[in-house]
């Protein structure tokens, strides 16, 4: 299954001088697939996982020199670490903090080797060490397959050709539309997290693919004892769940099932975050640019990192995708919105950290709300959410007149299309948006 990163990686392999490389993301969204792919280029791979050969650790307790790091390395795994021709690759590096440590002084003293590392839960440890070296590795941020990835992945590629040439000057064919909202469908319900892509590939069994997201969801909960020393286990439940039942709304700690008071539900949702599990929305005023200047803190909303996380967790009926109605199924539990946030954020550079923001305007009389705003180019571009075909626009228009812009975006189950200075885009298009790049 080709990923997007996977060109960021090639990009990476071939420059000179190059960093150290972090790979970052949730648990299970690829990470050491796509490095293992990227280690079939070079004449020797070596794999280092911190988790399986915990003795590895002391040859990091000692010197930090990166040659006498890959002397020892080589020796133990008899694998020749020649600048080059191999690929180190250290991971789950969050088992080892001074691996992470020792990352600086390969790009300061041997960059001509190729360093890759990745792991789960690596904000954790990041955050308590003081120095990491920064402006000597490079990161990169990985999320679960994209709706297009997983087209890819099925393979589809004549069907994603068709989607990109489309627009809202130029409509895709109905029997090309309608495909792929039946894909859409079973996209909500397989996710993107790829073991689930997988066996939806292998079997075409869709109750099966439940039963991997649940392994993945259970594997996932069971990390959270992990974080016990900053927060209860029991307490990162409640926070979790709930962020799927607030999914659409203003997140509010009041709203949670908890006995505990708003600064420890606080510290729990922060950890889930830097797990790479869930998403804030920030509130912006979206005055200027960059869209994180002015922020309200205290406004945001929350999505859960997998749309096949997120039904697993409400407990969708699968037989909705026989059944029911395409445009109910995709309004159930606020999935088009979710779906919205997530297609954006794996759109979006992965070199940066993914943030996602929406406007809402309080005042008596009247409530306003834009989905998202996103920056594309040097433009300001408001995006509404629309799960049906229907739905007025009252929200978008106060937007674009307060804030003098010329051009919204609606996002719906509508074939491309134009009404006056919206531009209308499929649920399933989200992904055009960033590739034509520009907003006329």
């Amino acid at each position: 299954m080709k990923r997007d990163i996977e060109t960021q990686l090639i990009k990476w392999k071939n420059e000179f001088p190059r960093k150290a490389l972090l790979v970052r993301g949730a648990r299970q969204v690829g990470k050491t697939y796509s490095i293992r792919k990227l280690g079939k280029d070079f004449t020797h791979y070596l794999e280092v996982n911190f988790e399986e050969e915990k003795e590895i650790k002391t040859i990091f307790s000692g010197s930090l020199n990166p040659s006498l790091i890959c002397q020892k390395l080589s020796a133990y795994f008899s694998v020749p670490i020649i600048p080059g021709q191999t690929l180190l690759f250290f991971d789950e590096i969050q088992a080892c903090p001074e691996a992470i440590g020792s990352l600086r002084f390969f790009y300061e003293k041997l960059p001509e080797l190729h360093v890759a590392a990745a792991g789960s839960l690596l904000e954790f440890v990041l955050s308590e060490i003081p120095s990491q070296g920064v402006g000597r590795i490079q990161s990169l941020f990985m999320h679960s397959m994209s709706f297009d990835e997983f087209l890819r992945a099925i393979g589809e590629k004549g069907l994603i050709e068709q989607k990109n040439d489309a627009s809202p000057k130029s409509p895709i064919d109905k029997a090309f539309h309608h495909k792929l909202i039946d894909y859409l469908k079973i996209y909500y319900f397989i996710g993107g997290m790829p073991e689930s892509v997988h066996e939806y590939i292998r079997k075409k069994n869709i109750l099966h693919c439940q039963t991997i997201l649940g392994n993945i969801l259970e594997t996932l909960t069971d990390d959270f004892a992990k974080y016990k020393k900053r927060s209860p286990v029991q307490r990162l439940h409640e926070v979790f769940n709930s962020i799927v039942l607030q999914t659409g709304s203003k997140f509010k700690y009041s709203n949670i099932e908890s006995g505990s008071s708003h600064q420890p539900l606080k510290e729990s949702l922060d950890l889930l975050i830097q797990a790479g599990l869930a998403y804030k929305i920030y509130h912006t005023s979206a005055r200027g640019l960059p869209l994180g200047a002015e922020l309200k803190m205290n406004k945001f909303k929350i999505i859960l990192y997998d749309p096949g996380i997120q039904q697993k967790i409400l407990g969708l009926n699968l037989a909705d995708i026989v059944h029911t109605d395409s445009i109910d199924l995709i309004n159930k539990g606020h999935m088009a919105e979710l779906f919205t946030g997530l297609e954006i954020i794996k759109n979006s550079s992965s070199a940066n950290r993914p943030h996602l923001y929406y406007w809402h305007k309080e005042k008596r009389g009247s409530n306003a709300e834009v989905d998202y705003i996103i920056q594309l180019g040097e433009k300001i571009v408001p995006i509404e959410v629309k799960s049906g075909t229907q739905g007025k626009m009252q929200s978008m228009h106060i937007f674009l007149k307060e804030h003098e812009l010329k051009k919204g975006i609606r996002i719906s189950l509508e074939n491309f299309s134009s009404f006056g200075n919206i531009d209308v885009y499929p649920l399933y298009a989200i992904g055009n948006i960033f590739k034509k790049k520009k907003i006329q």
